[in-house]
């Protein structure tokens, strides 16, 4: 596929933005690219905030693991690998909520549900016989390869999180900032730590379509990263998650229309900079590396 866009990208790069923005959208598979990258990005910096928050950055990057072997169960069986994907993702989330009740004492869990995912992965991909391109490509991403039914179903998977998301906001950012006081005060807290996790699980399945199952964390973590440290409200953590998430996958495929590189790697090396940045530049940090959020934001509860 990289290929191919070397081939439609070979007019250059010019200073006249417009033009080359108008270039590319002539083909379809560029639009179906920026519009399922664009749904992607708003959703993966939304759920990646909490994902961060509830410190479940390991949970994601198993689940992503769970769905490639969905995916390979999915081509064996002759059937659409997104569809293993959200299937594997999803069991893998409610078998983590359910043997990790608190979110301190979960890792060991996620450990062991990710072994047992990737072993399954390897016996699925064992015996199918012919080559699992699909299931391969999951890996690394394949933006440029999204049709224009998946981004129908991206979209429809997306406006779903969103929807939940916005239900249980309040209780979930009280469960994530103090998870003993909000069981005390009457929040459901493991209900909330099962939706959530499917949730990521859902979100996870569509994101590995941009960047892949090894670099989830470019889209569904380190955006969510930089803003925890660059605000200390949640509202404007959370948008400035959807900004990173949003400029690394715009300025990615922008990049790679011009160059003969994938599209993952730019967008993970763009999130990188700048989380470098937060990192180096103290003065872009509204806050101490080690701090938490400050008790105050339960008063947006």
């Amino acid at each position: 596929m990289n290929s191919i866009l070397a081939s439609v990208s070979n007019s250059g790069f010019s200073l006249n933005i417009w033009t080359d923005l108008t270039n590319m959208w002539q083909y379809a598979f560029i639009r179906n690219a920026f519009e399922a990258g664009t749904i992607i990005a708003v959703v993966a910096g939304v759920v990646g905030y909490f994902v961060v928050i509830r410190r479940l950055s390991f949970a994601a990057h198993a689940l992503s693991h769970a769905g490639f072997a969905g995916a390979a169960g999915a081509v064996l069986l002759s059937l659409n690998p997104l569809l293993g994907l959200m299937a594997f993702t999803s069991a893998g989330g409610l078998a983590m909520a359910a043997l990790g009740r608190k979110a301190a004492a979960r890792d060991a869990q996620i450990g062991i549900v990710l072994a047992f995912m990737l072993g399954l992965g390897v016996l699925f991909i064992s015996l199918y016989k012919g080559y699992a391109t699909e299931a391969y490509s999951l890996l690394f991403g394949e933006i440029l390869g999204i049709s224009r039914g998946d981004v129908i179903v991206t979209l429809i998977a997306g406006i779903i999180v969103l929807a939940v998301m916005a239900v249980i906001y309040r209780p979930l950012l009280f469960s994530s900032l103090d998870e003993d006081v909000a069981e005390a005060r009457g929040v459901p807290v493991l209900g909330l730590g099962i939706v959530f996790l499917l949730i990521v699980a859902v979100t996870t399945s569509i994101a590995v379509q941009v960047v892949g199952v090894l670099l989830i964390f470019a889209l569904l973590v380190t955006p969510a990263a930089i803003a925890e440290r660059l605000s200390r409200r949640p509202a404007s953590g959370i948008a400035i998650s959807v900004g990173m998430a949003l400029f690394s996958t715009w300025f990615g495929l922008f990049i790679a229309y011009y160059q003969p590189y994938p599209v993952s790697f730019f967008i993970t090396s763009l999130v990188f900079v700048v989380y470098l940045l937060t990192r180096l530049v103290p003065r872009l940090s509204f806050r101490k590396p080690e701090t938490t959020l400050p008790a105050k934001v339960l008063d947006e509860v």
